[in-house]
Order: structure tokens, then sequence, then C-alpha cells
């Protein structure tokens, strides 16, 4: 059978459905994403290649340094997820999965307390506002992110807790 694009995703997919993804992976991805980020000067997320990503920068809860987080996201609006180029005048999606591991990842804490964000997006800072999701509109979002990376349910099968999902916005 021929290697195609869809082979590549769902093989990816059920990768990242692994426990041992969720162990590993948090430890791995975000450092050679940093890596890649600054030695392109933002141009290419490595993790990107698969699922469209910014890098996240807010200021810290407890500490109110920048904290740089490479994140998955889903673009939303002017091209929304199928064009998932631009995102220019639009939002997106970002979604505290934190690889479906137990404890809500540090970056979610740190948008509660400063929504005022930056995010760099295909190499353009952009200034950003965050916004927790809840009820309807937290569940029209989930329903979008089921379909835009399946894993994202694996992920919530294997918590307790609610993921965090935030739409950000230029501001």
């Amino acid at each position: 059978m021929p290697v195609t694009a869809a082979r590549v995703v769902k093989a990816v997919q059920k990768v990242s459905s692994a426990p041992a993804f969720a162990r590993i992976a948090p430890h791995v991805v975000p450092a050679l994403d940093r890596a890649v980020h600054r030695l392109t000067r933002g141009k290419v997320l490595l993790s990107a290649q698969l699922l469209p990503g910014v890098v996240l920068t807010v200021r810290g809860a407890k500490s109110g340094q920048p904290r740089h987080t490479p994140l998955a996201c889903m673009p939303e609006g002017a091209e929304g997820a199928e064009g998932a180029d631009s995102g220019s005048g639009g939002s997106w999606l970002l979604i505290g999965s934190n690889f479906g591991r137990t404890g809500h990842p540090a970056w979610t804490a740190n948008l509660l307390a400063h929504p005022d964000a930056e995010v760099s997006w295909k190499g353009e800072d952009i200034p950003v506002r965050a916004r927790l999701l809840a009820g309807e509109e937290r569940e029209a979002a989930w329903k979008a992110l089921l379909a835009f990376w399946p894993p994202y349910a694996t992920y919530q099968a294997r918590v307790e807790r609610e993921i965090r999902i935030f739409r950000i916005v230029r501001r």
C-alpha cells in the first residue's frame, strides 16, 4: 500500500493516543519545538508539520515572567480549520490536554491569571486575548476539536478533570 498523508496522520494519531506518548511527549515535543522555532526565527514549528501550532507567550501566574509554550491549535475565522493557513482576522482554539496527563498544563493557569498574551503564528507575533470556554460554547468547540484531532477524546477519557479550552482572539 502506498504511503499517503492520510495514512501518516492516522498513524500519528494512534501513536499520540498511547499512554507511553503521554509520558514522553511533554518532555520532548516542546523542547524540540522551542529549538526549531528559535533557529528559524519564528517561522517553523516542528510539531506544526502535522497540526497547526503557535508559540504562546504569557506571563506566569505566580512569577509574572514571560513563559513561551509551543502549542497545537485549531485556527478559526477567515480560513478556519480547513484552510488552517492564516487565521488572520480570526481566532484560534487552544486545548489544555496536557497529552492526557492528570493535571492542567501550567500555561492554562497562566492564561487564567493573565488573559492578555501573544502568539507567534507562522513568524508573526500577534497580541491576543484569551477566554476560557464554558457551557454550550465549550461543547461546540469540543466537537470541532474532536473532528480536527480525534486523539483529544482519548486524552479526556484518561483524566477526571475537564480539559480546558481557550479561544484566543487578536487584540
